[in-house]
């Protein structure tokens, strides 16, 4: 078999995985239900972060939160402070793509 297979859940419930971390890339699958999400952080590569349910709200740096919907992809750049959240009633789900992998930026 050359090709190699990620699952991931397919739930209504807070999900934080990492599916994939390769060489290549850092993938995470997210589900966030309303008033739920993510510490503050930087982001550790450039990340891009996929919408594909829900609506997203992100405030980066001292922007003012942006709201964003399903299927859109926001690209955010290496050490960008980060809040990510869903404060809607609809399930939100991500996938966070992180290329280079964080690694890259450890070895620097």
């Amino acid at each position: 078999m050359i090709e190699k297979i990620y699952e991931f859940k397919t739930v209504d419930e807070k999900v934080v995985e990492k599916l994939v971390d390769d060489d290549n890339l850092a993938l995470n699958h997210m589900i966030f239900t309303k008033g739920t999400g993510l510490p503050e952080h930087y982001s550790n590569s450039n990340v891009y972060m996929v919408i594909t349910r829900g609506v997203l709200t992100l405030k980066l740096d001292d922007q003012e939160p942006h709201k964003y919907d399903k299927g859109q992809i926001i690209n955010i750049p290496y050490n960008t402070r980060m809040n990510v959240n869903n404060f809607h009633e609809e399930i939100l789900e991500i996938f966070v793509i992180k290329s280079p992998n964080p690694r890259y930026y450890e070895d620097k």
